[in-house]
């Protein structure tokens, strides 16, 4: 199967370039310094650690092999053609010849291998290694030709997933990328003031025309959602990325606009099913029903997204909205599953919430359960941490339960794996092995679902019910992330499949 090769490649992304200059062009915007007011700081240049908190960067430092329009369709980028074998055992990438990192350091086939000999390593590879699972092997065949070796027959989509993850780091810098970000994106790192600020200039030897646009981008660090707000009503910066539901809704009847990408999260609450009461599989199942799901949409993000129990996007294969109705917020079923769990009334309190306190949603959100919680008898304690305290707790698995956000749920279901906890190797939280197998199979199923629809239909059906009964993770809603407010000035949104900040269009209106 072949993807946009030869002619039909290059007119496509030839294309790609062009809808954007014109959009560019009909707006008559003009280039200036991009000021973004951004709710916490970069905490990892590295593209593989893939986490919220980095998103206003990713895109702008590097890019990735191939990439998505907003309605999922895989289109060139790094790669300007794909083949993937009859049996999906391979795919075959063309590379661009044009393009240079910001060291001036040639981007060719090895660079790419280099790339995915990190993201292939259980510790380097990070958020993207889970992903990389699939991968056999790969082979650099000449300077602009490699191709990757799978497992066993990976279903296309999954393929397409793993080249729109791969961001392509200078081989050179893969160990000090964390700190030292070097990659073919728009913009390179001129500035880091650790918690104030992240200052991007143009990286005026880019390989995609007459971009970017504006010539400096500075993110500042705002303590909350407020304050970035006021910045942006003051006219001290332009636009807030990863704004509130609340204050999007707010300054949306002030005028400014609100842009909101094809790429929501789902907040989910997060089990440690290794520690206290919730070994117990019968107690977990019971926050299925424990959890105000309404109550925290409407409080935590005005109504923006919708009650799920499930950790899909609309868009995602595996939704199933009949969920949200089977495993509804009802005290007295989740009272019934407490009592059938046998455990004593003393232990049942014994754990703590984890909340990042340094986030308003956060900390609303966990109010509510806490306060659900109580009704059903269970009293719990917030263990309130901020900045890399509450980073490194999320991420390690000091923590009994805590709200957390997942991404990737949009695409391949397997994508899901990409997050801390639903990772089925090497999992940080639940450690190794997993001590859900039944959980691992299902992924597995749906990996090699590749027959008919009906096939694919019962392994997706599996892994929902499966997601459900193990009940590690209770999905409470999806929600807008990286939503953007900006000045009625600001023009040249790109919509980006994973609502990552992309700033190489952007322009000022006259």
């Amino acid at each position: 199967m072949s993807y946009r090769t030869g002619l039909a490649t290059s007119l496509v992304a030839a294309a790609f370039t062009l809808s954007v200059a014109a959009e560019a062009l009909a707006q008559d915007l003009r280039p200036g310094q991009i000021r973004v007011a951004m709710r916490s700081d970069v905490n990892d240049f590295d593209p593989m650690a893939f986490s919220t908190v980095n998103f206003p960067t990713i895109k702008n430092l590097y890019d990735s092999l191939i990439e998505y329009t907003p309605e999922g369709r895989a289109i060139p980028n790094l790669a300007e053609a794909w083949t993937i074998a009859p049996d999906n055992r391979s795919v075959t990438l063309t590379l661009r010849a044009d393009v240079k990192f910001h060291s001036g350091a040639p981007f060719d086939a090895e660079a790419v291998s280099a790339t995915l000999r990190k993201a292939a390593d259980p510790r380097a590879g990070k958020n993207v290694y889970p992903t990389m699972g699939i991968v056999q092997d790969w082979t650099v065949i000449d300077p602009r030709t490699i191709r990757i070796t799978f497992k066993n027959p990976a279903p296309t989509r999954q393929i397409t997933d793993l080249l729109q993850f791969i961001s392509v780091i200078d081989p050179a810098t893969i160990e000090t990328v964390s700190t030292r970000p070097v990659g073919t994106g728009p913009y390179l790192l001129a500035e880091r003031a650790v918690g104030q600020r992240v200052r991007l200039e143009a990286n005026r030897s880019h390989w995609r025309a007459n971009q970017p646009l504006s010539p400096e981008v500075v993110l500042t660090v705002f303590e909350n959602d407020a304050a970035a707000a006021a910045a942006l009503e003051s006219g001290a910066v332009d636009l807030v990325y990863g704004a509130t539901g609340r204050t999007a809704v707010r300054l949306r009847g002030a005028g400014y606009q609100v842009v909101d990408g094809p790429g929501p999260l789902v907040q989910v609450f997060r089990i440690n099913s290794t520690r206290g009461p919730f070994r117990n599989q019968t107690f977990r199942q019971a926050f299925n029903h424990l959890i105000d799901r309404a109550g925290i949409l409407r409080v935590g993000y005005a109504g923006l997204g919708e009650v799920t129990a499930l950790p899909w996007a609309p868009a995602s294969p595996a939704h199933d909205p009949s969920y949200a109705q089977r495993y509804a917020y009802d005290i007295d079923r989740g009272r019934a599953l407490i009592q059938q769990s046998g455990l004593p009334q003393a232990e049942i309190s014994n754990w703590k919430l984890l909340v990042n306190g340094g986030d308003e949603v956060s900390t609303r959100i966990s109010q509510i359960v806490q306060g659900s919680l109580a009704r059903a008898g269970i009293t719990i304690e917030l263990d309130l941490k901020q900045g890399a305290e509450f980073i490194d707790a999320l991420l390690t698995g000091k923590f009994d339960a805590v709200f957390g956000a997942v991404g990737n749920i949009q695409k391949f279901p397997t994508r899901l794996t990409t997050n801390s906890i639903y990772r089925t190797v090497n999992n940080p939280i639940l450690g190794e092995p997993n001590p859900h197998p039944e959980y691992v199979e299902a992924i597995r199923r749906v990996d090699t679902a590749l027959g008919s629809e009906a096939e694919v239909k019962a392994a997706y059906d599996n892994l929902n019910r499966v997601l459900v009964e193990t009940a590690f993770g209770i999905p409470t809603n999806s929600y807008p992330i990286g939503l953007i407010v900006a000045s009625p000035r600001v023009g040249g949104f790109t919509l980006d499949i994973d609502n990552m900040l992309v700033a190489r269009t952007l322009g000022f209106k006259p």
